[in-house]
């Protein structure tokens, strides 16, 4: 016997789970986006009203269920730093295992648009797991620390260099080098 429902008492349907993801390709000049399921494209300027545009062309943030794209250096994080601040979930992709998905899936063309595509598809069937954006202190924090590496890594490389150096000028020059490299350290 089928049960019935009165239309008072009938429970309210369900909402869909967001089921789009988008793929970024993001670079100094733009963003290069897809849509998964669909593979739709587009191509806006990466700035601010570049990403007002591609926010109208996304259209519906809660059917978003992730944006993928790879970081690149300072260039997405306006960007992410928009769409977190939205709610909508930011994914960033090492873009070595994003290379390596696009190889698994024969898909060694390159060019923005594929890999916008490719990383939409990426997001859709790997699902990989949002995290929270960085703080601005902690994006500047990180900065530093490449920095010192960098000047550690500099640092070993002068002082391994001098030892071999027989020129008394070069000597002079890698000493100097050394003086910078250690007050830069330290500041």
């Amino acid at each position: 016997m089928e049960k019935m429902t009165h239309p008072a008492t009938a429970s309210k349907p369900e909402p869909q789970p967001a089921s789009i993801t988008i793929g970024i390709d993001v670079s100094k000049d733009h963003l290069d986006a897809a849509r998964h399921p669909g593979g739709e494209t587009v191509r806006v300027a990466n700035t601010r009203k570049g990403q007002t545009a591609l926010l109208r062309w996304i259209g519906d943030l809660k059917a978003v269920a992730r944006v993928v794209f790879e970081p690149t250096g300072p260039y997405h994080r306006l960007l992410e730093e928009r769409l977190a601040s939205l709610g909508v979930p930011t994914i960033k992709v090492n873009p070595r295992l994003a290379r390596r998905f696009a190889e698994a899936t024969g898909r060694l063309a390159k060019t923005d648009r594929i890999d916008a595509l490719m990383l939409a598809r990426y997001g859709a069937l790997l699902e990989p797991v949002a995290r929270p954006v960085r703080s601005d202190l902690q994006n500047r924090l990180a900065e530093l620390v490449a920095a010192r590496r960098s000047l550690m890594r500099d640092r070993t490389a002068t002082s391994n260099r001098l030892k071999t150096l027989t020129i008394d000028l070069l000597k002079r020059h890698g000493r100097h080098r050394l003086r910078q490299i250690e007050v830069q350290i330290a500041s």
